[in-house]
């Protein structure tokens, strides 16, 4: 009787029609066998569909003729020392921030080597971001859970990556430590695990504050409730990142190792004698985005590190702008927090990023045609990484031929290096940070404008990891 029952049930959920289906928009048996006519079982198809089956398709796809001898000269760099390594963990935007003011800092007090602590920052910007989500969730506390900005929180509680306002926010607001003064831990360079608990009680503690609150807990009952919560997420950072410091002792060295100065520092006094730049004011985020309007002035609503600190503002411009800027900082010795899509046409082995590095069509028969507008109107192409950009290489004409950015992957090819191609450039650059000196009188009439707010949830705006 069971299974007659069950066959019954099957029976009509088979009959039942899906609302809205048009059932002329179906692949039919003749529009089947049209579609099979692309492959044709050739002798040339079979080799390829061996070949492909068993095979990475970018080994496969290698542009032969793109492997010759690339000239890694570059005519205008940056001097960098040492490579950083953010091994398992999306804390890109954050290396490569440090990275810029680390260079600063051996080129001014000619040191051997320097590195900042990056688990250091990488603490307090975790519970910033915890204190930013329970706000959000607090302010949002009368919207169904179907609400836009509702869902875009839960979904979003916690993540290890971002982009230069949260290097401004958090260096400002905490400081900054030498390297050995907060070293790395297993879960600062392995976020995946960590950060899954995290969420899980974050969101956990979302849900508890909407019901406190359609209880009738009053406003200060939800903050005092917050306070508690992130006190149960400062142990765990505790736990797995160990304790900030709250004053240390450090000893300056030259470029022979010897000592200069020992002094006991804040955190904060280190960041103002160290660093000591506005970074809130003297430093500009310029976008490469053609599916909006240049020269206009955007904001990002409520997609930044802080809940007190700035939402994510920048400059739209052409391409060409932009290069214009990176010249003039890079002839001067001065790095930028660069962002891109690294993983577009990217040839691991020689650290180089080339456009004609792989030959896609070649191997399937078919071309790729989207320009850089539709990819990123269609999702296909996003900033996904940020590096430090270092160099350029000019010709006689002083256009770039190509470029050169300082990496965070460790060591590897070019010592660690990535060079781009001016062409890639063009495709997938889309975000640099430089500093107010260096940007054009046209930019800096479009930083008087009032921003245009789009959205948190933009898939424009994903974080760097």
């Amino acid at each position: 009787m069971k299974k007659n029952r069950f066959i019954l049930c099957i029976g009509l959920l088979m009959a039942i029609p899906v609302s809205g289906q048009n059932p002329q928009g179906g692949i039919t048996s003749e529009m089947l066998q049209q579609i099979k006519q692309s492959y044709k079982g050739t002798s040339s198809d079979k080799a390829l569909q061996n070949a492909i089956t068993h095979n990475d398709i970018n080994k496969l796809a290698v542009n032969y003729q793109n492997k010759n001898h690339f000239d890694t000269y570059f005519s205008h760099k940056v001097d960098s020392k040492g490579i950083t390594n953010q091994k398992s963990s999306g804390r890109c935007w954050l290396f490569t921030g440090l990275n810029v003011f680390r260079s600063q800092i051996i080129n001014n007090y000619n040191l051997r080597d320097f590195q900042f602590s990056h688990t250091y920052p990488f603490f307090w910007d975790q519970l910033e971001k915890s204190n930013l989500f329970l706000q959000g969730i607090i302010d949002t506390r009368d919207k169904p859970m179907e609400d836009k900005t509702v869902e875009w929180l839960f979904k979003n509680p916690l993540s290890d990556g971002g982009q230069f306002t949260g290097v401004a926010d958090i260096l400002t607001k905490y400081g900054v430590v030498p390297a050995d003064v907060m070293i790395e831990t297993f879960s600062s360079e392995n976020t995946r695990q960590m950060a899954s608990l995290l969420k899980l009680k974050l969101n956990e503690f979302g849900l508890n504050l909407r019901e406190a609150s359609a209880n009738g807990t009053s406003p200060t009952g939800l903050q005092k409730q917050k306070t508690e919560m992130l006190g149960v997420i400062y142990r765990m950072l505790v736990l797995t990142l160990g304790e900030p410091p709250a004053r240390f002792a450090w000893t300056l060295k030259d470029a022979r190792g010897n000592p200069v100065s020992t002094k006991e520092y804040t955190p904060l006094s280190f960041y103002k004698e160290y660093i000591g730049a506005d970074l809130k004011n003297n430093y500009v985020m310029l976008m490469n985005d053609p599916s909006r309007e240049y020269y206009k002035l955007y904001e990002i609503d409520f997609d930044r590190h802080a809940y007190d600190g700035e939402n994510w503002t920048y400059v739209n411009l052409p391409i060409d702008d932009i290069k214009e800027m990176a010249i003039r900082s890079i002839k001067d010795s001065t790095m930028m927090y660069f962002s891109c899509d690294v993983g577009k046409y990217l040839d691991r082995e020689r650290g180089l990023l080339d456009i004609q590095n792989f030959d896609y069509a070649s191997l399937f028969g078919t071309s790729f045609g989207m320009d850089k507008k539709q990819r990123i109107r269609t999702f296909s192409s996003g900033s996904s990484h940020a590096m430090t950009l270092m160099a350029v290489d000019l010709d006689e004409y002083g256009k770039p031929k190509k470029w050169m950015v300082e990496n965070s992957w460790g060591p590897g090819a070019n010592n660690g290096h990535l060079i781009m191609t001016d062409e890639w450039f063009n495709e997938y650059m889309f975000r640099l940070v430089v500093e107010k000196q260096y940007i054009t009188d046209k930019t800096k009439e479009v930083l008087k404008q009032k921003p245009i707010r789009l959205p948190a949830w933009d898939p424009m705006f994903a974080e760097e990891e």
